[in-house]
């Protein structure tokens, strides 16, 4: 009974000390207010994990445009709307460029990349991947002409469903992922492949790992979650399975390279790593080339190949928008030849299209967490050194004022009256500031390439009424998973 009550007397001056450090935290000139917390859950009961960033636009309603959750103990400022991310992700990028507290990142990457690290390390990955992307080849093939050639092999497959319905998730994953290989490993797998296929598996566990409640917890409580059983554990199984692919790529590169005629990135870094071999403090080192590789891997591959296939979804929902893009194709660009780069600036119902799908879907909608390097004011309030930032992307890809109707799918936001195409400084799909996503340039250049080309040849139907098809993502965490679906693609 004693120890009973000695356990009830220890949980309430654990609740009143948490709540008078919140107190002393929030208000003007502190910490931006927010709901109270309790002791080690947090705001739980207020922040769903299910859907984060619709909790987190309602405790905006309530809170402002800067505002305070407690994701278990630890507090992460959310900053809501045009206005307060571009001030921070723009104006003040330096001062939020760094990354901020993403447990899963953390404990596959173990600071190491391009994506979850910081300081010099993450400066000299960042700066060497988007020299080496943006210059790649070196005089052999441009990136265009890649997502071209691998586009034949994406229409080839398609076709082998002869009009039957079909499942698109793994062969826009194939693709999309052969890209991303020709440039990172110089080479592009058979579709058939198992390897291959065992690879866009683990990168399907991960993605929707990362989004599930388990990841979510993973998030939140992760001095918690690394000792429970459970499927959370599972993905980082799979982060090791995608480093020892890069691993055996790499020894292959090892054993081939002519510093003098690089072939792709894998041999861009391992000349790097030749040349700063006597430099102790180089962030050109294995482990980091291994991190890297496998960062651009990834990212290159799950998030466009997910935003691509949540479009093919919208398009089958909306017939008659598809309609508008083939007719426009046809104007353009004909049947003898495939649509190109160039020919985008005379399809602006099609680049609309292209954008609204991306602004829609929201595809990222916290972005990356960021965090402060040390304490910062901003606005009235300050942010202590360290803090998560959680800058809401979905919060501008859907604000009313610029895009009216922000939840409705609507290429006409991206459409001046006179039909020309309309940019707009909301749509930042990509984050923006120095933490943008280093392969924004590929990225749209796939979703307008891979798109075209697929409504070029086919036409998409759905299996079933196009007002029955639900677009309602079946996950929201980090990222937005769209439903399963399937579709029957019948050749014009």
């Amino acid at each position: 009974m004693e120890l009973l009550g000695a356990a009830l007397l220890l949980l309430c001056i654990t609740c009143l000390l948490s709540f008078a450090s919140w107190r002393r935290r929030s208000g003007k000139g502190k910490m931006p207010p927010g709901p109270t917390p309790l002791p080690i859950l947090g705001n739980l009961l207020q922040v769903k994990p299910k859907d984060l960033s619709k909790t987190l636009e309602k405790l905006s309603e309530k809170y402002g445009p800067v505002f305070t959750v407690h994701m278990g103990s630890d507090p992460v400022v959310v900053l809501h709307g045009h206005s307060a991310v571009r001030e921070a992700l723009i104006e003040r990028a330096d001062e939020f460029a760094v990354r901020g507290h993403m447990p899963i990142g953390d404990r596959a990457n173990n600071g190491l990349g391009i994506i979850f690290s910081n300081n010099t390390e993450w400066v000299q990955a960042r700066k060497f991947a988007v020299s080496t992307l943006r210059n790649f080849g070196m005089g052999k093939r441009s990136m265009e002409e890649r997502i071209l050639e691998e586009a034949e092999h994406l229409l080839d497959e398609i076709n082998k469903t002869k009009g039957e319905a079909f499942d698109p998730t793994y062969i826009l994953s194939c693709a999309v992922s052969n890209i991303i290989c020709s440039i990172v490993f110089g080479k592009r797998y058979d579709y058939k492949d198992k390897n291959f296929l065992s690879l866009m598996g683990s990168m399907d566990i991960i993605f929707e790992k990362m989004n599930s409640i388990w990841g979510q917890l993973y998030q939140m409580f992760p001095n918690i979650m690394y000792y429970l059983p459970g499927p959370h554990n599972n993905m980082f199984d799979q982060f090791d399975a995608l480093k020892a692919f890069v691993y055996e790529e790499m020894k292959l590169h090892q054993a081939s390279l002519d510093p003098s005629s690089p072939q792709d990135f894998l041999d861009c870094y391992l000349c790097k790593m030749q040349e700063e071999k006597d430099n102790p403090s180089s962030s050109f080192h294995m482990k980091n080339l291994i991190t890297t590789t496998f960062d651009l891997f990834l990212g290159g591959t799950e998030t466009t190949s997910t935003t691509i296939r949540y479009g093919l979804l919208l398009l089958i929902k909306y017939p008659k928008i598809q309609e508008k893009v083939q007719e426009e194709i046809d104007q353009v660009v004909g049947r003898s030849r495939r649509p190109c780069l160039a020919d985008r600036p005379q399809m602006p119902y099609t680049d609309a299209v292209v954008h609204e799908i991306q602004r829609f879907i929201k595809l990222i909608p916290l972005s990356v967490p960021h965090s402060v390097d040390k304490d910062t004011c901003f606005r009235e309030y300050v942010i202590p050194k360290g803090t998560t930032i959680f800058p809401v992307l979905s919060s501008v890809l859907h604000d009313e004022k610029e895009f009216p109707n922000p939840d409705e799918f609507c290429p006409e936001h991206f459409l001046n009256k006179n039909g020309t195409f309309r940019k707009s400084e909301f749509f930042i799909p990509f984050s923006a500031g120095k933490r943008i996503c280093p392969g924004e340039g590929l990225a749209r250049m796939e979703i307008f390439l891979l798109i075209a080309a697929i409504l070029q040849n086919y036409t998409l139907k759905a299996v079933i009424n196009p007002q029955e098809l639900s677009i309602t993502p079946t996950l929201s965490g980090i990222g937005n998973i769209p439903p399963a679906f399937q579709l029957c693609a019948l050749p014009r």
